[in-house]
């Protein structure tokens, strides 16, 4: 469906293309539809919407000349990194620019001493960890798309991963930012101490979905590799059980270096695809790495595999190998193509709550299932309570698609009720925009927006992204009041 951003702007097409074809090189703007139709949607390819134009600048210089005649003209500009986000957050605006970084993918420089990296937001999650592999390093976050995903957009979405349960999101991991605003000034976030004086801006940036600033440079730190890892895979008969073995490795003192779960429907559609290894009679599995020395990794192995016995686990195996280790971590990382072998179309879902809740969300999310006879399959970063539910669809058959999203919403609102949140990772884009309203009160909602305009007057910079208008908030206010009274009626 064609995405509906609520607000419009009179941009004088003519002016825009000819200021900028002036300070960009051949072929860095596209302006046809053929050519522009690659940039049309995100990971989120249920919503779709040409931009206006297209601009590929090749570095900082270009980026500040196109944000500074958009400024002028006060034509939208929508950043955009390699587009594997899942929320719609690099959906383009009809009346704006769409602004590849795609080009600044340069890796600055690798400080072995300090433990950084200086990467333009073009660098690949993982050619980070590769140019850091000859000096013991690795750049801990790893989301699944981290093959193809960038710095920029991991940092606008603060991106998550298998391992951030111990090692932390793209907040934890990032020193300092350079950047852009929508007027075209340079502006610097953080730095290389341990801390800067002022307000923590730096995380204020980390998940602000584009809206703030369009990310020039980043500094990432690097982490150790460790010397072993291991993975115990354990097989649950219930998933009421591997939802309480979760909570008691946790409640135990043991924070793995990465604490996965999966359901039977995603362990059914992952493993003819990658050979994964995984017991396929298990209602769920849970995936707990240990990491560090050879000493630490066997004691808090032997640890992890006495909770896991005691929660009721029907099997349990440990990786005797890398290979195998890195076997059943593709598992779980080839969850979402795996399902997508499966259906035409999916959601994948991204809602947060409190890990003794995580039994009782899979049991909610069955139900749902039935209630809008759609299939749904479910993998977890079960340690920090970060749900990944991969709802699938057919966009062709009539009805479909708002069968999904009304069943999205509902587990999204069952996350705030659960004590959670909309999102962990993939950020609110067009996606979650009125569910805001869910988590947030007006006066939450109003400091937003309040903040937003400290760096951005005019809302030129991604805008009907991540804060949803007032009165738009009311409006679905009122709406849900309105469905609660007719549901309460006899």
């Amino acid at each position: 469906m064609e995405s509906t951003l609520a607000d419009r702007y009179t941009v004088d097409r003519p002016e825009l293309v000819t200021r900028l074809r002036a300070v960009l090189p051949t072929n860095a703007l596209l302006a046809e539809e053929e050519a522009m139709r690659p940039y049309d949607c995100d990971g989120l390819t249920a919503f779709r919407q040409l931009p206006l134009l297209v601009a590929l600048p090749e570095n900082e210089a270009q980026a500040q000349a196109i944000l500074r005649i958009c400024h002028d003209l006060r034509a939208p500009v929508v950043p955009r990194g390699a587009a594997t986000g899942l929320s719609g957050g690099a959906t383009p605006h009809p009346d704006g620019v769409l602004v590849s970084l795609a080009k600044l993918k340069k890796i600055i420089a690798v400080d072995p001493l300090a433990r950084t990296a200086i990467v333009q937001p073009g660098v690949r999650n993982l050619a980070v960890s590769e140019a850091a592999a000859p000096y013991g390093l690795y750049y801990a976050p790893d989301p699944s798309s981290q093959i193809a995903c960038t710095i920029g957009g991991n940092v606008a979405e603060n991106a998550g991963g298998v391992h951030c349960l111990k090692y932390g999101l793209t907040v934890h991991n990032v020193l300092r930012v350079r950047g852009l605003t929508i007027a075209g000034d340079i502006v610097e976030f953080g730095n290389a101490a341990l801390d800067a004086p002022g307000y923590d801006l730096l995380a204020l940036l980390n998940g602000s979905e584009g809206l703030l600033a369009m990310i020039t440079e980043v500094t990432v730190r690097l982490t150790p590799k460790p010397e072993l890892a291991q993975v115990v895979i354990a097989s649950f008969d219930d998933v009421r059980k591997a939802g309480d073995a979760v909570a008691s490795i946790i409640a135990a003192g043991i924070i793995p270096a990465g604490l996965e779960m999966m359901d039977k429907k995603a362990t059914h559609a992952v493993e003819p695809y990658v050979n994964a290894g995984y017991d396929l009679e298990a209602e769920a599995i849970l995936l707990c790495e240990s990491d560090g020395t050879p000493e630490e990794v066997a004691e808090e192995i032997g640890r992890m595999r006495a909770v896991i016995e005691k929660s009721g686990a029907a099997g349990i195996r440990v990786s005797q190998n890398e290979a195998e280790r890195l076997r059943f971590w593709a598992g779980r990382k080839a969850a979402f193509p795996a399902v997508g072998r499966l259906t035409p179309d999916y959601l994948c879902m991204d809602g947060t709550i409190p890990r003794r809740r995580l039994a009782e969300m899979l049991e909610a999310i069955n139900a749902l299932s039935i209630k809008y006879a759609l299939r749904c399959a479910n993998v977890f970063h079960a340690g920090d309570g970060n749900l990944h539910p991969l709802i699938m669809y057919d966009a062709n058959q009539p009805g479909e698609l708002d069968r999904a999203t009304a069943f999205g919403a509902e587990i999204l609102e069952l996350s705030v009720r659960f004590g959670g949140t909309i999102t962990g990772e993939h950020g609110v884009g067009v996606e979650k925009i009125m569910l805001m309203a869910e988590q947030f009160s007006l006066a939450e909602i109003d400091t937003f927006h309040r903040l937003k305009a400290a760096f951005d007057e005019h809302g030129l910079l991604n805008p009907g992204k991540g804060v949803p208008t007032l009165a738009r908030c009311r409006e679905y206010t009122q709406a849900r009041a309105g469905t609660a009274a007719a549901s309460a009626r006899p």
